[in-house]
């Protein structure tokens, strides 16, 4: 009777928990219960798009819409000349649908042209790639490659990003230190270019506009396919947990473990700037069973809050994660952010009774959320993948610290190639990478969100590093092209005659241009 009780009483607080919405000091009043909708709305939302995906794929009739939906793609662009070209233009999907936190406001001024490709087209495992819609996402793509026994290479952490997002803008995974990023595993393009025409380029056709494709926001044409990677895949991953404590031991052990090219997945979590917990993986097919971890059923704690409990037993260890679990384990969590939205959601009776449902859509969560918290949230809350040098490591981890202070930090290694494009290392040869993402509220009492990721960007230029362009970038146009290299990507904008058919890459993504 008493555990009734208990579970009665949790089910009311978690009714009436955004009627005191708290966010750092400011204590919002309001009778919001969207969570409560978002929560079953998103597990009806993945239900649909899996099961059309899966009806698709499986009557073979993608290829055929895909070939039909391109040419409406090219009708529109026509359309779009013939009426005198008199705006940009930019994809019709709303705004609100990408899980970028950032509102793009151009939507509303720009000739929308609408893009309904989110299909996988074929799979060739004669010449182990995957061809792909740009709204295909990352949970579509495991779920069917895991299950004929293939992967990708480099498989982003959260359902939702698609293989659009992950061209134009980038993708990481704990296997980047072997592969790259994700662009770096993709094959080939397909675009719409700004006088109508279909083109395919490669890393030997149309070459210059294969490189300048990565990091230009589709502003340079839209993309309606892409070739991908793809590699055998086994059941397992056996992950191995070192707690490591002190900073100078936590950027060696993770560098090394980084160069270590046996180390099939390297990942390090930095709960403080003193303690982390570095973890490496390779495949496998055999696992030892009283070591099985299924990390992603939706009772299990958060994989982050798993991996510090090494850290607060101090004490290393091995598990085995199927494949699929591995690869979102960060997802439920949307790594640690869904703490502040459900402070309560790793609770266990939580997990048993609403887990299933987790996470929110971030495309749900941005559609609900009023002017007022979307304000509060950029003034008090960061969202921030920067890309430093892997010998700057330690000092980009000082950095973090003293401007923002915010943890867990997330540490993903990746090879970076010496190619053309906007991102590629300072000399002539390939060099090791890490991205350090922070993600939450920032603990900095002199934090001030413009000032603060001012200064933290203007650290990253000086080591030669880059900012992910899906979070808010305060950059003025000079230092934007001081951090990007910017010569391959205006070369093409201007032999593709751009400029008056999309926006440059800072216009459309930087606040200052925005604002």
């Amino acid at each position: 009777m008493d555990s009734v009780v208990y579970l009665g009483g949790l089910v009311v607080l978690f009714l009436l928990w955004e009627k005191t919405f708290f966010f750092g000091n400011v204590i919002i009043q309001e009778m919001d219960f969207s969570y409560i909708f978002l929560l079953p709305l998103s597990v009806i939302f993945d239900i649909y798009y899996y099961l059309r995906a899966w009806v698709i794929f499986k009557m073979c009739s993608a290829p055929k819409l895909h070939d039909q939906r391109v040419k409406d793609i090219q009708r529109q662009v026509l359309e779009w000349k013939k009426e005198g070209s008199k705006t940009y233009m930019c994809t019709g999907r709303p705004g609100w649908l990408t899980v970028s936190l950032r509102v793009g406001k151009y939507k509303k001024t720009h000739k929308n042209i609408m893009i309904n490709l989110m299909d996988i087209l074929e799979v060739d495992t004669k010449r182990q790639v995957v061809r792909v819609e740009p709204l295909a996402n990352m949970g579509q793509v495991t779920a069917l490659l895991n299950s004929i026994g293939w992967t990708l290479p480099v498989l982003p952490e959260l359902d939702d990003l698609t293989v659009g997002g992950l061209v134009m803008g980038t993708g990481i995974e704990s296997s980047s230190h072997i592969y790259g990023l994700f662009q770096h595993i993709c094959v080939a393009y397909e675009l719409v270019l700004a006088d109508g025409s279909l083109v395919r380029c490669t890393a030997e056709e149309n070459s210059e506009l294969f490189y300048a494709v990565p990091w230009s926001c589709g502003t340079l044409g839209f993309l309606v396919a892409a070739e991908i990677r793809i590699i055998p895949a086994r059941r397992y991953v056996r992950l191995r947990y070192e707690p490591v404590s002190g900073l100078e031991k936590i950027c060696q052990k993770f560098s090394s473990e980084s160069a270590n090219k046996k180390n099939q997945f390297v990942e390090g979590l930095v709960y403080s700037r003193d303690q982390a917990v570095i973890m490496t993986g390779v495949m496998t097919e055999e696992a030892e069973s009283d070591k099985i971890n299924s990390i992603g059923h939706y009772y299990k704690p958060w994989f982050y809050k798993h991996v510090e409990s090494y850290l607060r037993a101090n004490r290393s260890g091995v598990e085995y994660i199927p494949l699929r679990h591995y690869y979102h384990r960060h997802t439920r969590s949307i790594f640690w952010e869904l703490q502040d939205i459900i402070p309560f959601g790793n609770h266990p009776a939580f997990r048993y009774l609403f887990g299933w449902m987790v996470p929110p859509k971030i495309s749900l969560l941005k559609l609900t959320q009023g002017e007022t918290i979307r304000k509060l949230y950029e003034q008090h809350h960061v969202v921030q993948d920067m890309l430093v040098p892997m010998k700057h490591l330690e000092q980009s981890i000082s950095a973090f610290h003293n401007d923002i202070n915010v943890y867990p930090l997330w540490l993903c290694p990746f090879v970076l190639p010496s190619q053309p494009g906007m991102v590629h290392p300072k000399g002539n040869e390939d060099e090791l990478y890490v991205d350090i993402g922070a993600y939450g509220e920032p603990s900095s009492k002199q934090f001030e969100a413009q000032a603060s990721m001012r200064q933290l960007e203007k650290f990253v230029r000086g080591v030669h590093g880059f900012q992910m362009l899906y979070a808010d970038v305060y950059m003025n146009r000079e230092e934007f092209w001081e951090m990007f290299d910017g010569s391959l990507y205006q070369k093409l904008r201007e032999q593709l005659n751009c400029k008056e058919a999309f926006p440059e890459v800072y216009d459309k993504i930087c606040k200052s241009a925005r604002h």
